[in-house]
């Protein structure tokens, strides 16, 4: 993995309300169960720190060269946990793909964004202010060091029937 942009010191972050964290749950729930809303799927990334398995919804944007990870909330948990592993897995079912990942600098930000606003803005333009897939390509890459950008890179796709761990 290549970092290409270093965080402020207080890097930009939008933690989640209770309710975002109740659907964050249930979205994750209904894509390990393959039931993927819009292209949900579940991201699951080793932590920096305990060295186990977090997991997250995400939407990932399928774009030239990509698939890419946009975080909307900027420098969350999982971005700080990808740049330290490299990688991860995304899972829609019995699906899982892994994958190891570069940082986009933010010079290359705006089009991935656009993009992202675009398909996906109704659902996390809360998160950019002002920006959204109309603003220019000035705007877009002023808001580009708030929101981490990750160009996937697929190593291996497993499928399964057995139902995760936690399908009790």
């Amino acid at each position: 993995m290549t970092s290409a942009s270093t965080p402020a010191p207080h890097p930009h972050y939008i933690r989640p309300t209770r309710f975002d964290t109740l659907v964050n749950k249930t979205m994750g729930w209904l894509a390990r169960r393959g039931f993927s809303v819009m292209g949900t799927a579940e991201l699951s990334v080793l932590g920096r720190k305990s060295g186990e398995w977090r997991r997250v919804p995400v939407n990932p944007l399928p774009y030239e060269n990509g698939p890419y990870l946009v975080s909307a909330r900027g420098h969350s948990e999982w971005v700080r946990n990808m740049r330290a592993a490299g990688g991860g897995r995304l899972q829609v079912g019995g699906r899982t793909q892994e994958f190891t990942v570069t940082e986009l600098p933010d010079a290359e930000k705006p089009v991935i964004l656009r993009s992202y606003l675009k398909k996906w803005g109704w659902e996390v333009g809360r998160f950019f202010g002002d920006v959204n897939a109309k603003s220019t390509d000035a705007e877009l890459l002023a808001a580009a060091p708030k929101h981490p950008v990750f160009r996937i890179t697929l190593t291996s796709t497993t499928s399964t029937t057995t139902p995760p761990a936690d399908a009790q």
